[in-house]
């Protein structure tokens, strides 16, 4: 028992350094990466869009590659479907808590439905047993692609109303940023390695699923960087960033990180996650009706979305 319980102590100091080094490392490689971008005259709109909206979930993307490919494939669907229910119910329920959130026209007529579209995708794959092959993920890297090419083109189209990014590093030395960028992407992947590792080892000690690791825990870590971005915009009144900031990275987690981990190895998807998969879609429709009857999220949209996980998180403890 001892012993046990020595094990887990290591495994559990393992995951905590996993997150920090994700956490930071994402820090450095957004700012890095940013200020790159602004030196060799990339516009900043596009900057927003691609580095810091996909920085932010890198670290979903490095875990569930890294699961994936050492076998652990219930960790890197629980990851995705666990950090979209939490980005929604949990990151934006907290953040509508600090501040009332305005929905966005396009965000409410496009980007919400569309997550919702692309999250009901995964249902037949729950409903078969099946897995995501390397031809769906192909077909997932192709729809990224595709909505890329419209925020790009939304982007120009309105460049002149959008608040501008600026670069982190101002006028350092380019070698020194590109070091800095460099030592962070390493963070993010060394992250990856020992969340994975120390997540499946308590899971064995535990005796639970890897799918109840994946949805919870590692989600949790690997959400923090969307939490701390919006709950820190909201703080300092831009709570505009907070739901692009979700959503986005919503989309991000189902089309780009399902579709390039599928790509490089076959990822199964059991029946055990066609629940999950379904409670997703749901937080997606709550913020959908929320954006659309309102046009923002208020406090009590808050208490219902929390309320909302806390049912969730109940039955998958009990279940």
């Amino acid at each position: 028992m001892q012993d046990m319980l020595i094990h887990f102590g290591i495994q559990l100091a393992i995951l905590t350094v996993g997150f920090v080094l994700l956490i930071k490392g994402v820090d450095f490689f957004v700012k890095g990466a940013s200020t790159i971008a602004h030196k060799f005259g990339v516009p900043q709109i596009v900057i927003g869009l691609t580095v810091v909206a996909m920085g932010t979930s890198a670290p979903e993307a490095a875990v569930s590659i890294s699961a994936a490919m050492s076998g652990n494939a219930d960790i890197t669907i629980g990851n995705v479907i666990g950090s979209n229910i939490m980005n929604i119910l949990v990151i934006l329920g907290i953040t509508s808590l600090v501040a009332p959130l305005p929905v966005d026209r396009s965000a409410a007529k496009v980007d919400i439905p569309f997550n919702f579209g692309i999250t009901l995708l995964l249902l037949p794959l729950g409903l078969l047993g099946a897995s995501v092959n390397r031809w769906e993920g192909v077909l997932l890297l192709a729809v990224f692609t595709a909505y890329m090419v419209y925020l790009f083109r939304q982007a120009i189209k309105n460049r002149d109303t959008k608040e501008e990014i600026r670069p982190t590093y101002g006028q350092g030395n380019l070698w020194t940023i590109i070091f800095v960028t460099l030592i962070g992407l390493a963070m993010i992947v060394a992250g990856s390695k020992f969340t994975v590792h120390a997540a499946t080892e308590m899971a064995l000690a535990l005796g639970v699923s890897q799918r109840m690791i994946g949805l919870t825990v590692v989600a949790f870590g690997t959400s923090l960087p969307e939490l701390v971005t919006s709950v820190t915009a909201a703080r300092r009144g831009n709570t505009g960033i907070a739901i692009g900031n979700i959503v986005g990275s919503n989309i991000f987690n189902i089309l780009f990180v399902i579709g390039l981990t599928a790509v490089i190895t076959p990822i199964a998807f059991i029946k055990a996650f066609l629940l999950d998969t379904g409670v997703a879609a749901f937080a997606v429709l709550i913020l959908w009706i929320f954006a659309a009857k309102k046009g923002m999220l208020g406090r009590l949209s808050g208490v219902i979305m929390i309320v909302c996980y806390a049912a969730y998180f109940a039955y998958v403890i009990a279940f």
